[in-house]
C-alpha cells in the first residue's frame, strides 16, 4: 500500500488530466460507497442519496448546476444533524454534498473523495481503519483512471 499521503498526491496529480464533469461521477461513485455508513443512521433520510444522484444528473448534462448545489447544501445539513450520532455518516454525507457540489466548482471532488475515505476509516474497527481507509484510496484513484480511459476512447 502507498498509504494515504502517497495516494493523495496520486489521486491530486490525475485530478490535473480529468474534465469538470468526469470529476463529478468519479465523486458520486466515492461517495456512493460509502452512502451506508449514512444509511444506518438515518434510514429514512434522502438527502445523501438526492446528492448523489445530483452530481450524476449534472456530470451527464441532466441537471443544472444551481440544482446540484441545493442538494449539495441539503447534503451537508444532513452531515451536521448526524455527526453527534456518527462522525463516519457525518463524513459520508460530506462526501456527497462535495460530490453535488463539483458541479460548481470541480475541485470539490477531491473533498467528496477524502471524505469517502475518512467515512470509512471512521466506520471500520479501529485496528483495520487505517488499512481499510488506504484500500479506498486506492479504489478511487483506479476508478478515476478508469474514467479517464473512457474518456479517451
Amino acid at each position: 500500500m502507498k498509504g494515504l499521503i502517497g495516494q493523495d498526491r496520486r489521486i491530486a496529480d490525475l485530478v490535473k488530466q480529468v474534465d469538470h464533469r468526469v470529476l463529478a461521477l468519479w465523486a458520486a461513485d466515492c461517495a456512493e460507497r460509502v452512502r451506508h455508513c449514512f444509511e444506518v443512521i438515518l434510514t429514512q433520510d434522502n438527502r445523501m442519496k438526492e446528492a448523489i444522484v445530483a452530481a450524476r444528473a449534472w456530470s451527464k448534462g441532466e441537471m443544472p448546476m444551481s440544482a446540484a448545489r441545493k442538494a449539495a447544501f441539503a447534503a451537508h445539513a444532513a452531515a451536521r444533524d448526524v455527526i453527534a450520532a456518527s462522525s463516519a455518516a457525518s463524513r459520508a454525507a460530506r462526501a456527497a454534498g462535495h460530490a453535488a457540489a463539483t458541479a460548481h466548482v470541480a475541485s470539490h471532488a477531491v473533498h467528496a473523495a477524502a471524505y469517502a475515505a475518512t467515512a470509512i476509516r471512521d466506520f471500520t474497527e479501529k485496528t483495520e481503519a487505517v488499512i481499510a481507509a488506504d484500500r479506498e484510496r486506492e479504489w478511487q484513484y483506479k476508478r478515476l483512471v478508469e474514467l479517464l480511459e473512457q474518456l479517451q476512447r
